[in-house]
């Protein structure tokens, strides 16, 4: 598995490194334009996977129809059912690639940003897990690169690697991103500024959430309330932004901010509604073409049999 996004997460750290050079080596600045990029590069799949389900609402009532002939023929029920989508043209699993593309760069994208050291100034993992071991900053534990890179402003060892963090600025308004919240009930004496990245992180998903509602109530009415949902993830947001380094909670701000608008954009521009009348435009534009044909057939044909 590794491999698998090593071979996914190098080329994507190169990009990242050429960011960070051109926003003068600051680490945020090139987090929200890398996060920008993945997610205008997204839009073809995001626009894949909503004509997807309005090939599938667009079939829907036949499915329904074939549901209640062969309902307890289960068997029957299937292979009607594919044969149906082949004449439709329509894939069963359409929408399914986009998403499993998305989730895959989504994980690259968290362990490139947990990576830095690795991905986005190339360091050899041997040269950094013995850094690491001789700090001791534990290696299993996940952002310890992140803690690592931290610890190596504290020495003169390892000059391979301090050599090139110098190019890089990991602060965002004084906020060093390599740093790790470490929540408090006490929060008048023990407040960090690094806790604002995992309160951002929340509150960013809960707008996004809010305008995502609202563009599906506005879409489609009658789809079910997406309420729970939007409190539960904002909230899982909060909690393990308090458990993971500052860097990875600024990514997720980015995300949710830029791929909510964009998304949000997208449904809007090819909404379900939208798509489905256009696609039921084109069947009746095709229906009256075939019967314009053979009324047309049959006009030539009278003539002759008279």
């Amino acid at each position: 598995m590794n491999a698998i996004f090593n071979l996914i997460n190098k080329p994507l750290g190169w990009v990242l490194e050429f960011l960070a050079r051109m926003v003068g080596g600051n680490f945020a600045a090139a987090v929200a334009l890398f996060t920008l990029l993945i997610n205008l590069l997204l839009i073809p799949l995001n626009i894949k996977s909503q004509k997807s389900s309005v090939q599938q609402l667009r079939i829907k009532p036949r499915l329904d129809e074939l549901k209640k002939r062969y309902g307890d023929d289960k068997q029957r029920y299937n292979t009607e059912m594919q044969k149906l989508y082949q004449e439709e043209g329509v894939s069963m699993s359409g929408g399914c690639l986009p998403l499993i593309l998305r989730m895959v760069l989504m994980i690259s994208i968290y362990w490139l940003i947990m990576q830095p050291l690795t991905y986005l100034i190339h360091i050899q993992p041997d040269t950094i897990k013995q850094a690491a071991e001789t700090l001791g900053i534990a290696t299993k534990k996940s952002g310890y690169e992140l803690q690592l890179i931290e610890a190596l402003k504290q020495t003169d060892k390892f000059p391979e690697i301090t050599s090139k963090l110098g190019s890089i600025n990991f602060n965002l308004f004084g906020i060093n991103l390599t740093e790790t919240p470490k929540f408090s009930f006490d929060i008048f004496h023990d407040y960090q500024p690094i806790w604002l990245i995992p309160i951002f992180a929340f509150l960013a998903q809960m707008l996004t959430g809010v305008i995502s509602m609202r563009v599906q109530k506005h879409l489609n009415p009658d789809a079910p309330s997406m309420a729970a949902m939007m409190l539960t993830m904002p909230l899982f947001s909060l909690f393990i932004g308090f458990s993971l380094p500052g860097g990875v909670g600024f990514y997720w701000i980015c995300s949710s901010l830029i791929g909510s608008l964009l998304q949000t954009a997208v449904q809007l521009w090819y909404g379900p509604n939208k798509m489905l009348a256009k696609e039921r435009s084109k069947e009746l534009s095709k229906r009256c073409e075939f019967e314009a044909k053979q009324l047309k057939k049959f006009g030539e044909a009278s003539p002759k049999d008279e």
